[in-house]
């Protein structure tokens, strides 16, 4: 399903990315990981930020986020050998053959998998990482649509500076089966004591792996934020929202200002972002809202 955005949209898009992980200030070491592509075509893996903004490549942009767990060094080699295998299935031919024949979601599905199996490989040689699993988020941007795969509680939110923030994805965790029954709200999910347990995963959690995959068409000014629960799991949506209100006209100042609304709310976990801001080839760097542009804003917001 492809999910449109308000605003209208160009296929000639140039990308930025930044990113951190954070071992927060309560854990003894970082489970989470994340994984940075601006350029499928060029296999350019990276962990840096990017300083500029460089065009769409025709076999586009992958980012990832994974929340390791288990304890010991076990959560850590999860995420990390998702986040290669992830790697090993994007390849130059693999991902020209899918957009070659328009099956995006094939592609996830496969990565998913191969990461899924490769966790469980490994906890089968290795009996001490039984017991470990990740959370994973995928967004694959092509052209001006982000094809974004997810298992767990990572998640990946659309951002706006005047229709605001939007979760794309939906936690696959016990209190959110709990809000989808009617048994409790979204307020109360927030502070659950079971929080933090998660109904799907990759590795020793449920066999098999089964991602849900959306499509979002993207705007020229849209921002893309994919996070572990170190972000989601202690800073409310809203206040998520603002500080990318605050903060937009720099994305580096955005991730910085939400790592450290993290930190504020406790850091109780470690703590992944990853930002991605599109803006038309033809377009200028970001700049302020208008006056006009503030009084579209509020009437997108209240009637969102």
């Amino acid at each position: 399903m492809i999910c449109f955005s308000d605003e209208s949209h160009s296929n000639d898009m140039k990308i930025k990315i930044v990113a951190t992980t954070n071992i927060g200030l309560e854990r003894e070491n970082n489970e989470d990981a994340y994984l940075l592509c601006p350029d499928l075509s060029l296999q350019d893996w990276m962990c840096d930020d990017m300083s500029s903004y460089v065009s769409l490549g025709e076999q586009g942009t992958l980012v990832v986020v994974a929340d390791g767990m288990g304890g010991a060094n076990a959560g850590e080699i999860a995420s990390n050998l998702a986040l290669e295998s992830v790697k090993t299935v994007f390849s130059k031919e693999n991902t020209a053959s899918s957009i070659k024949s328009d099956d995006y979601s094939g592609l996830l599905k496969q990565a998913i998998k191969v990461a899924d199996d490769a966790i469980n490989l490994k906890i089968d040689k290795d009996p001490d990482t039984s017991g470990m699993g990740t959370t994973i988020v995928i967004c694959w941007i092509v052209n001006s649509i982000a094809h974004i795969a997810w298992c767990g509680d990572s998640r990946c939110y659309s951002y706006n500076p005047i229709s605001g923030l939007k979760l794309l994805t939906k936690d696959h965790s016990y209190v959110q089966d709990l809000v989808d029954n009617g048994i409790i709200s979204e307020q109360e999910a927030f502070n659950h004591p079971d929080s933090n347990i998660i109904t799907r995963g990759l590795g020793d959690i449920q066999p098999p792996a089964v991602p849900d995959i959306i499509s979002w068409e993207l705007s020229s000014e849209d921002f893309l934020l994919l996070c572990s629960d170190g972000l989601s799991g202690y800073c409310t949506n809203s206040q998520i929202e603002r500080v990318l209100d605050d903060n937009y006209i720099d994305i580096t100042r955005c991730r910085d200002e939400l790592l450290r609304l993290a930190l504020d709310a406790g850091g109780y976990d470690n703590i992944s972002i990853a930002i991605v801001s599109v803006l038309s080839n033809t377009g200028k760097e970001l700049v302020p809202i208008s006056f006009a542009q503030k009084i579209r804003k509020c009437f997108y917001r209240l009637f969102r």
